[in-house]
């Protein structure tokens, strides 16, 4: 260790070798010795002594730049190695590293996990005369929650008491979003929120926004009220993310009309709601079948300068299709373009499945052909549901030309699919038809990924019946 701190030293700016010797402990160079001189030895004392004068100087000189020191500490990628380099420069007589040093030397201690040694500086640093900027605890906090350390994140704020420091609401702030990650340290985070004020504190929105999110999904939504309501009395301002806080906690306890007051509430004081407000109280409204509200919701948005996007137009879709209204979700989807919303995928998707699931086969039929032709490929199971409707009320050629489409575009259709429809071909005991369908097969049994041999042995049994029946028959 020691070599590898000497050839650091060495490439210092500013660091001699001369000096980098004096600093070896002795016979850490055995080979070493002082060129022979053949002057008087008397002659020889004198000059070593002005020499070893000059060299304590240049040592001096050389070390005597902190900022020298600080540099080649953080260079150092071994945050051990820019320790033991501290520990060298500070053995020095009459040194004194910076400010900066001790900085920059506890950060790099601290991230990379070396806790110990990191808490030995800041120890250090508190009996020094330093004006200790408050940055410093800022990174101690953030290296502490990037660990996953809670309880250490809550003592750092006692550790900056310590050094008569006045905590800033930056701190506070950091402290309280560590610890109500843990479920186990919620409780915590909020005595320190009630004692902070006792050292001068202030807490502003976010302070009271990382607790309400924090009881709301623990559930203990009345906590969250009454910090909500405390903003007022104490002259702080909510935000929009404020009033999405409680709406948020509002509709998981199924209290969707207290959430949409809640937001009446929020446009009466001026606030403009962003657009995860909105798909809260949609998605919400959805749920529980409030489909008019939901609509209506969706029309208000654009007027209240928020511009409904592709999920809020899909929630909606999705919300009429569950419900059997897919006339409706129909509607909302022709609606989008000249909102300036296109459908995508899940679009078509959630309309084709509230459409089968209503026996509206023919109308989901014409939307599959639309997403083929936008090269939205289908997922399979809504091109099972098709052609699983189409097969079940007869329409076996309607049910084909869904499986062909699908082929043509490049898409396999499941096993199950192939499943269903073959039996019916079969059993309709249209020769021409059963010869189309075996040539699709055939078409789709060259590809790996098609599972058509899945379905064989389906076939197979219907071929072993079709040949016992024409047996029978002569």
């Amino acid at each position: 260790m020691l070599n590898i701190i000497l050839k650091q030293l060495l490439r210092a700016p500013g660091i001699t070798p001369s000096f980098v010797l004096a600093q070896c402990p002795k016979g850490s160079f055995p080979y070493c010795s002082r060129p022979v001189n053949h002057r008087p030895l008397h002659e020889q004392d004198d000059r070593y002594g002005q020499e070893d004068q000059e060299q304590k100087k240049k040592g001096e000189a050389a070390i005597g730049s902190p900022a020298r020191i600080q540099k080649l500490i953080a260079s150092q990628s071994d945050s051990l190695l820019a320790k033991e380099i501290f520990d060298l420069a500070s053995k020095q007589p009459n040194f004194r590293h910076s400010y900066a040093t001790y900085h920059t030397l506890i950060i790099k201690l601290g991230r990379s996990r070396h806790f110990s040694h990191m808490q030995s500086i800041l120890s250090s640093l508190k009996s020094r005369d330093y004006s200790i900027s408050p940055s410093l605890f800022t990174h101690i906090i953030q290296i502490y929650g990037d660990a996953n350390l809670p309880e250490k994140a809550l003592k750092t704020f006692r550790t900056i008491l310590e050094f008569n420091i006045k905590p800033r609401t930056k701190h506070l702030n950091s402290i309280l979003e560590i610890l109500v990650a843990n479920n186990n340290f919620v409780r915590p985070a909020f005595d320190l929120f009630r004692s902070a004020h006792k050292h001068g504190v202030l807490s502003n929105t976010k302070t009271y926004n990382i607790l309400m999110r924090a009881f709301c999904l623990n559930g203990d939504l009345s906590i969250a009220y009454t910090l909500f309501n405390e903003m007022f009395k104490r002259d702080i301002l909510p935000d929009v993310e404020s009033y999405r806080i409680l709406m948020q906690g509002l509709c998981r306890k199924s209290q969707v009309n207290k959430a949409v007051d809640l937001l009446e509430d929020m446009l009466n004081k001026g606030f403009v709601p962003d657009t995860l407000s909105y798909t809260t109280l949609l998605n919400s409204l959805c749920r529980k079948k409030k489909l008019k509200e939901a609509y209506k919701l969706l029309c208000r948005m654009k007027v209240k300068g928020c511009n409904p996007d592709i999920v809020h137009y899909n929630t909606v879709i999705l919300g009429y299709s569950k419900a059997g209204r897919a006339a409706d979700a129909c509607k909302v989807l022709e609606d989008m373009p000249a909102n300036g919303c296109l459908p995508n995928l899940l679009s078509y998707q959630h309309l084709v499945g509230g459409l089968c699931n209503q026996g509206m086969y023919d109308e989901a039929n014409k939307y599959i052909k639309v997403m083929m032709c936008k090269e939205f490929p289908p997922h399979f199971s809504v091109v099972h549901m098709l052609v699983k409707g189409f097969s079940r009320i007869g329409k076996l050629e309607e049910a084909c030309e869904v499986v062909n489409e699908v082929l043509r575009h490049g898409n396999c259709p499941h096993s199950d699919t192939w499943a269903e429809i073959l039996p019916r071909i079969c059993d309709a005991d249209d020769s021409e038809a059963t010869g189309d369908a075996l040539k699709q097969v055939l078409k789709v049994e060259i590809k790996p990924e098609s599972r058509i041999v899945d379905v064989g042995v389906g076939l197979e049994e219907y071929l072993s019946r079709k040949i016992k029946a024409r047996s029978r028959a002569r």
